[in-house]
């Protein structure tokens, strides 16, 4: 019962944050198609927070944030009752339901081949999960694991961030989307130490860092996100995000929580599964309806009257 829920639980999940993505996008899209104001010298901080109180009034983006806190709710429940090695790989899946949302906010209908590459990411996904078996591990950390971790997680995300400062395009939406999955896989490992301490009442809830830790973090992964979707398409950052997510929450199940996949004979079927998945999503980046600016094909907004006919005056004077 507790593995048929966390599985329903994590696909809304990945249905809801897959949808946040794409209106998010969308949003932030609209936003690149305005003139930017003009800045002027010692008020690009003033310029940049009026930027983002811009975008959060925008009706894609704010459907995209309830989409988010659904997610957030529904990935809660999953870590509750299930493993984190098997609710993180899970959200891979959130690649095809952006793509399905993304079809309907972007007009676009995807090709053959592109499906395909969805069938193979998730025949691949599900090889892995089925012969890995992830075991079931303590509902909370052992003892003196954290601050390693932490800190190694702080000192990666750290690198990538400083890296993509010195990319553009598609690779700099690339590593930012790394360092957001690294963000993400934390986040999920601090709520499933979480909810572990439910047993111990309100009170160890809330006078426990855990909380705190998922706040903070959450809040430096929801920023990166919005990072990552002004960076490139979805193309460049979605598959960074999702399997970067699956494969360290896959880690720190193991050191965390002392969850372990099965190896020995079944590491065959599990690299096959690996090696579909990764299939899966080179098919994906060369899709003609990914790569082509699948994310970027909406219609500007209309020329305001005034402008058109100054314009036709202007080239008539001359």
């Amino acid at each position: 019962m507790h593995d048929t829920l966390t599985v329903l639980l994590a696909l809304l999940s990945a249905l809801a944050n897959g949808a946040a993505s794409v209106l998010q996008r969308r949003a932030a899209m609209e936003q690149e198609q305005e003139p930017e104001p003009e800045q002027r010298a010692g008020r690009r901080a003033g310029q940049a927070l009026l930027r983002l109180a811009r975008l959060l009034r925008r009706p894609f983006w704010l459907a995209g944030g309830a989409a988010m806190v659904v997610s957030a709710v529904a990935q809660v429940g999953a870590l509750a009752v299930g493993r984190l090695s098997v609710v993180q790989p899970l959200l891979v899946t959130e690649l095809l339901f952006t793509l399905v949302v993304g079809s309907l906010v972007f007009r676009h209908r995807p090709d053959g081949r592109t499906w395909l590459a969805f069938v193979t990411l998730a025949a691949g996904l599900a090889i892995f999960l089925v012969a890995a078996d992830p075991s079931h591990g303590q509902g909370t950390a052992k003892n003196g694991r954290w601050l390693p971790v932490g800190l190694l997680a702080a000192l990666a995300v750290g690198v990538l961030i400083a890296a993509a400062r010195a990319l553009r395009g598609p690779a700099r939406a690339a590593v930012l989307g790394c360092a957001t999955a690294a963000c993400f896989a934390c986040t999920a490992a601090l709520i499933k130490e979480f909810t572990g301490r439910f047993a111990g009442g309100v009170a160890a809830v809330f006078t426990s860092w855990p909380l705190y830790a998922v706040c903070g973090v959450g809040l430096l992964s929801f920023l990166l996100l919005q990072s990552t979707l002004r960076a490139g398409t979805l193309a460049a950052s979605q598959p960074a995000l999702t399997l970067g997510d699956a494969l360290m929450s896959i880690v720190l199940g193991w050191v965390l929580f002392g969850e372990r996949i099965a190896l020995g004979p079944r590491i065959v079927p599990e690299a096959i599964g690996v090696a579909l998945m990764a299939a899966g999503i080179v098919g994906l980046s060369h899709s003609p309806a990914v790569a082509d600016g699948w994310d970027t094909a909406t219609r500007s907004p209309p020329e305001h009257p005034a402008r058109t006919v100054r314009r036709t005056e202007s080239g008539g004077a001359s």
